[in-house]
């Protein structure tokens, strides 16, 4: 799983930490660094070409002065420009002593004279505003629009959240070293890191067996071998049953997008439950494989021991009788997906879930957008937290999976577990798309993945499902588009 870890900050500096002590010096590892930034820069820029060297007096800095001294022995005309000199007797001050050519200072910094600049000023362990003649720096490199290589992170970026500490560096690409970092998948921090390259600088992976990283990249390695191709002697039941709640005439497609999901990522069997008198609606459309039937009551659809998996939400109707269902279902021993209108049922009353899933054992996943997330959680956390700790608190407090979706979607889990998607496209934004995923899960759910990694495949599969349908999909495509997309898990 190592190359699905994601490291903050600090966990970083505990790597670095650990290598220094298992004999690597501090300066090796910056000078590492500095030689991965300029094997980067390189790419593409013809002999000669004119490079701007960014370079604060940390560590990010040292970095950027082995870079430029690189660059300068391969040809490349450099010219390096500093916030401030390096603090004496570090290891930014010697690598320093690499350089040995002139040292501007940052006021003297033309952008438009440079075929690409670097950016080695402030790092990824900011915290503070950037303001005064750094920020004043920033606005100006970002207003040439030059291409920009940054060095672990655009300056201004949070490396733990993504957020911009008041003003940050639009990049092209971006070097980090060893892991990325959260800030590096979760918006606004992903779409001004561009491409981020990983480079290796001899930090050996077991060091991870000691910081133990709960946050990842949403990758196969993740969860990929939990979805087995199944056997040519298994029957339908063991590849699990999933019943879908169905809400009345108006939402038909809600609930019959989510069933079509759950039967192609591999339930072998799907029924909807439909109220009597929106039957014929349901099923005056396939496909043929689903199955339908008459819900009389909740407890008939619940007496068939095999239906081993539930979803509530997609157009259910919001109100008393789905909140009643909701807590119903949390009784049951089934694993079960909540989503939209089963949410949104307990706007400002994240509460009463809270104390139904207290004494649950099944699994259970919630799949909320924002909105959702803010009616749900209303007066039950702070809001102006990053993203990823509100899905970390929220899962722990509802006792279940949390799926926060987005652009920047995170899964997180009740033992602190999380991971950050980064496939999906944008044009899943669209009517259905997350019917669609919440009946994926639900099917991975019935075929008995554990909660995390059904809602982590979940996701992952659905924007590879948005990919493979192309532009101009319509949910519809999703389900249709899976069959082509798990094939990556042959190769996991």
């Amino acid at each position: 799983m190592h190359d699905a870890d994601l490291l903050t900050t600090a966990q970083m500096r505990e790597a670095d930490r650990l290598a220094m002590a298992a004999g690597i010096a501090g300066l090796t590892l910056m000078r590492r660094a500095g030689q991965a930034v300029a094997a980067v820069a390189q790419r593409g820029l013809r002999e000669g070409s004119a490079i701007g060297v960014l370079c604060g007096p940390g560590n990010n800095g040292g970095d950027g002065y082995v870079a430029a001294a690189r660059l300068r022995g391969l040809g490349f005309a450099v010219r390096l420009f500093a916030l401030a000199p390096p603090r004496p007797e570090t290891d930014a001050a010697r690598a320093a002593a690499f350089w040995g050519g002139p040292v501007e200072h940052v006021a003297a910094f033309q952008p438009e004279a440079f075929e690409l600049v670097i950016d080695a000023l402030l790092g990824a362990g900011l915290t503070r505003m950037v303001s005064g003649e750094e920020a004043a720096l920033i606005a100006r490199l970002n207003d040439a629009e030059r291409p920009v290589l940054a060095v672990d992170l655009p300056s201004g970026v949070d490396g733990d959240t993504g957020a911009v500490r008041g003003v940050a560096v639009k990049a092209q690409r971006c070097v980090t070293f060893f892991r990325a970092k959260p800030g590096h998948f979760l918006y606004p921090g992903r779409a001004l890191a561009g491409v981020v390259d990983v480079a290796d600088i001899g930090i050996e992976a077991h060091v991870l067996g000691s910081i133990k990283p709960l946050t990842f990249a949403n990758l196969p390695a993740l969860w990929g071998g939990h979805l087995a191709a199944g056997t040519a002697t298994q029957h339908k039941y063991a590849r699990g049953h999933a019943l879908i709640i169905a809400g009345g005439r108006e939402g038909a497609g809600a609930a019959r997008l989510a069933a079509r999901a759950a039967l192609r990522i591999g339930a072998g069997l799907v029924t909807l439950a439909v109220p009597p008198e929106a039957f014929a609606t349901y099923a005056a459309r396939g496909p043929d494989a689903l199955m339908f039937r008459a819900m009389t009551s909740l407890e008939d659809m619940l007496h068939d021991q095999r239906r081993n998996a539930v979803l509530i939400g997609p157009a259910h109707g919001v109100g008393p009788a789905t909140r009643a269902a909701v807590l119903h279902l949390m009784a049951s021993p089934r694993a079960l997906v909540l989503d939209a209108d089963a949410l949104t049922s307990f706007a400002g009353e994240a509460a009463l879930l809270r104390d139904a899933a207290r004494s649950r054992a099944a699994p259970c996943i919630m799949t909320p957008h924002e909105g959702e997330f803010a009616r749900l959680m209303a007066g039950s956390l702070d809001s102006t937290q990053d993203k990823l700790s509100r899905a970390r608190q929220a899962a722990q407090m509802l006792h279940g999976v949390v799926v926060l979706k987005g652009a920047d979607t995170v899964i997180a889990a009740p033992d602190g577990r999380a991971a950050i998607n980064a496939n999906a496209p944008p044009w899943l934004a669209t009517a259905g798309s997350g019917d669609v995923l919440a009946g994926m899960a639900t099917g991975l759910l019935a075929q008995g993945l554990p909660a995390f990694e059904a809602a982590c495949a979940a996701v992952y599969l659905h924007g590879a499902a948005g990919r493979a349908a192309g532009r101009g999909l319509i949910a519809d495509d999703l389900p249709e588009a899976l069959r082509t997309c798990l094939d990556v898990l042959d190769k996991v």
